[in-house]
């Protein structure tokens, strides 16, 4: 039995046309299966919740972008009997790259429905003052969220959606925040132990996988089951070499650049001078001076190609 939860808004309304598509598969295939649709923000943690209430094995198949898969994997009640399909919609779609997931509807499906190979995927979690969430691909704190915050509010990412050309909002506002951001004193510390400053920190950000914000492969060699979380910081440089750095982000050549500095632990801290935008899975949390980000000891199980 499929759970498939669905983003009917999902690129700017396409979530329900591509669902319809999905459920005739579904038929034609004799599939047993169950249809939930969000309604708004936070209803795919509620129906996740539901599901998997009852503490036995679930097959959720998702469809939406990263923050429907963020949703659900907060409402998730006990994720080792938790088996999830994905099909991405999104702008993004980084937990679908991450994973090695097509990012053709069809395709996904296609795979979902036809692979016997699960991948075991480690879950984060964010905690702040006042909350606290799961997240797949990553949660940072600074620049990165600035942009996550600004995106989430975007008109132009609307536009941009219904071209099949929403990593452009994402190229946009990083310009327009770079411009605005003023990086401050920060300071970290990695599993209890291993304490970092730094004068002048743009951001900080935890991944679980290798690429954030459609495709910027932040910490390249992060990988979502060997139970660490790759911490990069980008810091102490000036903003014309900041710059410099955010084209090479895409393919990765930034890490061994002056100024970013990527670390590998279980459970990170992070304390900033002042108030600063944070994000779990590009989903907007509160600005605060404080966050955890740390790995659980159980993850989920995730439905991939048997050729990867």
């Amino acid at each position: 039995m499929y759970e498939c939860i669905i983003n009917p808004n999902a690129q700017s309304g396409q979530g329900r046309r591509i669902w319809e598509e999905m459920e005739k598969e579904l038929k034609r295939k004799s599939c047993a299966f169950r249809a939930f649709f969000t309604e708004g923000p936070g209803h795919a943690t509620a129906l996740a919740r539901q599901i998997t209430a009852d503490g036995g094995p679930h097959t959720l198949l998702v469809l939406g972008g990263d923050g429907t898969v963020n949703e659900v994997l907060s409402g998730i009640c006990v994720p080792p009997q938790t088996t999830l399909g994905y099909v991405p919609a999104g702008s993004s779609n980084d937990f679908a790259r991450g994973l090695g997931l097509p990012q053709n509807p069809r395709k996904a499906l296609e795979i979902v429905l036809k692979s016997e190979k699960l991948r075991g995927v480690d879950a984060g979690i964010l905690r702040c003052p006042g909350t606290s969430r799961r997240f797949a691909v990553s949660s940072g704190i600074g620049y990165d969220a600035a942009i996550c915050h600004q995106v989430s509010v975007s008109r132009l990412k609307k536009l941009l959606n219904r071209l099949h050309l929403g990593k452009l909002a994402y190229v946009g506002v990083s310009l327009d925040r770079l411009v605005r951001c003023r990086p401050g004193k920060m300071k970290l510390q990695l599993d209890d132990s291993r304490n970092l400053s730094f004068r002048k920190a743009y951001f900080a950000t935890a991944m679980n996988l290798p690429c954030e914000g459609g495709g910027c492969y932040f910490c390249p060699d992060a990988s979502p089951s060997d139970g660490l979380l790759d911490v990069i910081v980008v810091a102490d440089i000036p903003k014309w070499r900041a710059l410099i750095l955010l084209p090479l982000v895409f393919s990765g050549a930034h890490k061994n650049c002056r100024g970013v500095h990527i670390y590998r632990c279980r459970k990170v801290r992070i304390q900033s001078e002042k108030p600063l935008p944070v994000h779990a899975d590009g989903e907007p949390v509160a600005p605060c001076h404080q966050v955890e980000m740390e790995l659980e000891k159980n993850g989920i199980s995730v439905i991939v190609s048997d050729n990867s």
